[in-house]
């Protein structure tokens, strides 16, 4: 894993875990809802496993916000990027 994507993987996983806590669900309620094991949300929620596209958009369904919040993607972040510049 470079160091990109374990940057990623904590934010990811973090945000996860920040909705699930907002919502007051353990992590087997939510598995629930979203009709998986509870391990797999347990695994989101460590790094040890990412969601897929679909699983992606039951989140961002459910918790009613978009998918790149999900994912922590800042758009500044982005926009810097994008013209090499540090904002």
């Amino acid at each position: 894993m470079n160091k990109d994507s374990l940057a990623q993987s904590l934010l990811l996983k973090d945000r996860i875990a920040e909705l699930r806590k907002e919502k007051g669900l353990s992590q087997v309620a939510l598995a629930k809802q979203l009709d998986v094991d509870s391990s797999t949300i347990a695994k989101y929620e460590t790094g040890d496993r990412f969601p897929d596209v679909i699983m992606l958009m039951k989140l961002a369904d459910f918790f009613d916000v978009s998918v790149d919040y999900i994912i922590a993607v800042s758009y500044t972040h982005l926009r810097a990027h994008e013209t090499g510049r540090n904002l």
